[in-house]
């Protein structure tokens, strides 16, 4: 499981440790903004929830994620957490039906975060994410699919706000809720995303190296 503010770029390395590890990517980010768009009243409930950059309440996320874990690619393979849990409640639910072997703080400091997510874009159809300093090659068209690439309403300065004042609140206490389990390690996520990978993938294989049965 990965753990870091809004902005530290957790989904893009959860990606990559995927592909790296050959495991589902469980985002819930990802599931809510499918949901959102969906026009099903759970999703017009999310999107609300999202538009206003407020936690979606815990039993919803906590029966989606429950419901995927139950699928059997994880079942099989394993799988690497990205949004969830955000709080103890949501770790302690995670520890009756789930659970995680390692937690990764991926640490950056708030100024960098602000920035990165004041400048992020977004593909509205396969949510490849962009940046002001990195766009895509055409006038904001998707280099993947072809669709629109924008700022998310999430985005704006006072949303970003609210969110680390709300991460601040409820979900940095995981980390002394790990640590105190012995899972966690935290990781140094600036620079860039391919040094921050490295990083990441040290910290795992040092991990399973001194927790593996001998």
């Amino acid at each position: 499981m990965i753990l870091g503010k809004q902005g530290a770029g957790k989904g893009t390395q959860c990606v990559r440790l995927a592909r790296h590890y050959v495991v589902p990517h469980i985002s819930t980010g990802d599931m809510f903004r499918a949901a959102a768009k969906s026009g099903t009243p759970f999703g017009e409930r999310a999107r609300q929830f999202m538009e206003a950059g407020e936690l979606i309440p815990d039993e919803v996320v906590i029966g989606l994620v429950r419901e995927r874990l139950d699928q059997r690619d994880t079942r099989d393979r394993g799988y690497i957490l990205d949004g969830f849990p955000r709080t103890v409640h949501q770790a302690e639910e995670l520890d009756k039906f789930g659970g995680v072997e390692l937690v990764i703080d991926l640490e950056v400091p708030t100024e960098v975060v602000l920035e990165r997510l004041a400048s992020r874009r977004v593909c509205v159809d396969c949510g490849t994410n962009y940046s002001l300093s990195g766009p895509p090659r055409v006038d904001w068209i998707c280099d993947v699919c072809g669709g629109e690439v924008i700022q998310r309403k999430d985005d704006t300065e006072d949303a970003i706000l609210r969110r680390l004042d709300l991460y601040e609140e409820q979900t940095a206490p995981l980390i002394s809720w790990y640590l105190q389990k012995g899972l966690l390690v935290t990781v140094d996520g600036l620079g860039h995303p391919d040094q921050v990978h490295a990083r990441m993938i040290r910290a795992v294989d040092h991990w399973r190296a001194r927790h593996q049965p001998q």
